[in-house]
């Protein structure tokens, strides 16, 4: 993303203003060189009148006192036992981790507050182990924690609980940031990690449908261990109604800011609803397709449309979105007194490629052309041929399949390009 391109920002703007993210920041990434640039980052999220409440995690840094000090601590991510001596390198660690954030607040001029809005209990005997100072989030504070907002101030908060009695318990931050998330309504709960996002069997998740994450991690299907809990818990936020998790790594520089403000991000997008969608195009999209569609038409696997054509035609066109933002687009001209249609202008952004997208398109211009009673579907292609007959069930044809209005079109445009037809089931 081009951080300069304010308009690409702005567009932006209107749905986040006043609305709440919760960020969760792991150990690794609060003293890593890069967390000063993350704060600038959620700087200007401020600016935005964006509220920001940080969550941190502090394994790596329990894992490394715990070496200096030379105790054996029973866990460090929260999520087994927790005895008295790891509890007490907990403290340390997650205290020194919340002062250096408020340090790093400091010099970037912003506002903020460690708190003990975490109401906990003990996890308790499960599966015939005690698990002693482990906690679970019992509610959330969300009254200190909305007056904190409301005047400006940051809330930091670590991963520890408290009970009424005043004792303390060792939390997994991961789920307390969901349940930070879920208590405040949180539009977007954002995990800052030290690797890209999700991988499955090898292959990086660009977004995914938090039911589709649910169904890998059932299955037991390869998400990389260190991310699994990751991924549970933003399956779980998205269950208890935020709409959006990301995963990102936090030592990109501005990575933040690229995940929020632009169409693609740089990390996993986890969401709760199918927050895509293909609709038809209005007028205002014409300058999307244009330029969606440009690269491809400079090399020539698209033919060049005028913004006089696609007004003209733009009835015929559908694109595909993504928080509102086009990333693919495809059209469907008629040729009635045939009984046929035509697939055209199918094209999707490269940062979207390889995610059946396309695929999808196609579908639902087969869907479309069966509603009007088409017969048939056809296509040119330069280029992709290939990938009509491999993805979207096209067989080769001949120009002698096209209808005459198109067929004169074709010889007159001269690019030979392969004619690909698809009958069409009723």
């Amino acid at each position: 993303m081009k951080l300069t391109d304010l308009r690409g920002i702005l567009q932006y703007v209107p749905r986040f203003r006043e609305k709440i993210f919760v960020i969760s920041v792991d150990g690794a990434i609060v003293t890593d060189e890069n967390f000063g640039n993350l704060l600038m980052d959620i700087a200007v999220l401020r600016s935005l009148n964006i509220r920001v409440v940080l969550v941190h995690g502090a394994s790596a840094q329990i894992q490394a006192l715990a070496e200096q000090q030379q105790i054996k601590v029973s866990n460090t991510d929260g999520t087994g036992i927790t005895d008295a001596d790891t509890l007490k390198v907990a403290l340390t660690a997650a205290n020194r981790l919340s002062h250096e954030i408020l340090e790093g607040l400091a010099v970037i001029d912003l506002r903020a507050a460690c708190t003990n809005a975490i109401i906990a209990h003990p996890m308790g005997i499960l599966h015939g182990q005690d698990y002693l100072l482990t906690g679970k989030v019992e509610r959330v504070d969300t009254e200190l924690l909305q007056a904190l907002l409301t005047a400006g101030i940051i809330p930091v908060v670590s991963p520890l609980g408290f009970d009424g009695d005043g004792k303390t318990y060792r939390l997994n931050s991961d789920h307390a940031a969901v349940a930070v998330a879920e208590a405040l309504k949180a539009i977007k709960l954002i995990y800052v990690t030290t690797t890209d996002g999700l991988f499955h069997q090898g292959k990086f998740i660009r977004q995914m449908l938090a039911g589709d994450l649910q169904m890998l991690l059932n299955t037991r299907q390869d998400i990389t261990p260190e991310m699994t809990s990751k991924a549970q818990h933003a399956v779980a936020a998205c269950k208890a109604g935020v709409s959006r998790v990301h995963i990102i790594n936090g030592r990109v520089d501005e990575g933040l800011l690229a995940e929020v403000f632009s169409n693609e991000g740089v990390g996993t997008l986890i969401y709760a609803n199918e927050y895509t969608q293909v609709r038809k195009a209005m007028k205002k999209d014409i300058r999307s397709i244009l330029n969606l569609i440009k690269s491809s038409v400079e090399s020539d696997e698209l033919v060049k449309r005028s913004r006089a054509s696609l007004e003209r035609q733009i009835a015929d066109y559908y694109i595909f979105e993504i928080d509102r933002n086009p990333v693919a687009c495809v059209a469907l001209h008629l040729y009635p007194e045939q009984d046929k249609g035509e697939l055209a202008c199918l094209y999707v952004n490269k940062s979207h490629e390889n995610q059946g997208l396309g695929r999808k398109m196609i579908n639902f211009i087969d869907s479309r052309a069966k509603e009007i009673g088409l017969s048939e579907l056809f296509t040119l292609s330069t280029q992709a041929f290939t990938y009509f007959q491999s993805k979207g069930g096209f067989t080769e044809g001949s120009p002698d399949d096209l209808p005459p209005a198109r067929r004169e079109k074709y010889d007159q445009s001269g690019r030979n390009s392969k004619v690909l037809i698809k009958r069409l089931t009723k």
